[in-house]
């Protein structure tokens, strides 16, 4: 299977993205776990950039800097990776969201191919 460059910028992205969660999860949980969550992390960013994810990275992206920046202006410094956690599983819910209505809205609004099969008459009693 060959990979085009934008599919491996793809998987890039996803593993330095969701590995820089797993890094910071790891240093939260503990020295012993910081292995697994950023190998976790990494695998899963390596599938979501697989499948083409760059919006939902992009709505992490956001969220985590919004999330961040609320955190520190309603609570202080101490409060912005708890803010910056929270705002980037907003982000990746709504990039979810958001883009499963933009595919609903897609299928809407194609139309139905003509059926060109004839039934045949059929008689009636």
């Amino acid at each position: 299977m060959k990979l085009s460059p934008a599919k491996i910028f793809d998987v890039l992205l996803g593993i330095l993205g969701l590995g820089t969660v797993g890094l910071l999860i790891g240093v939260f949980m503990g020295d012993g776990w910081l292995p697994v969550a950023l190998a976790l992390g990494a695998i899963l960013g390596a599938g979501v950039g697989l499948v083409g994810g760059r919006g939902f990275f992009l709505s992490i992206f956001i969220g985590t800097i919004l999330g961040g920046l609320l955190a520190l202006g309603v609570s202080g410094a101490e409060a912005v990776t708890v803010g910056a956690a929270s705002g980037a599983a907003m982000g990746g819910f709504l990039g979810i969201w958001i883009s499963m209505l933009i595919e609903t809205w897609r299928q809407r609004n194609q139309t139905l191919p003509e059926c060109d099969v004839k039934h045949p008459n059929h008689l009636q009693p």
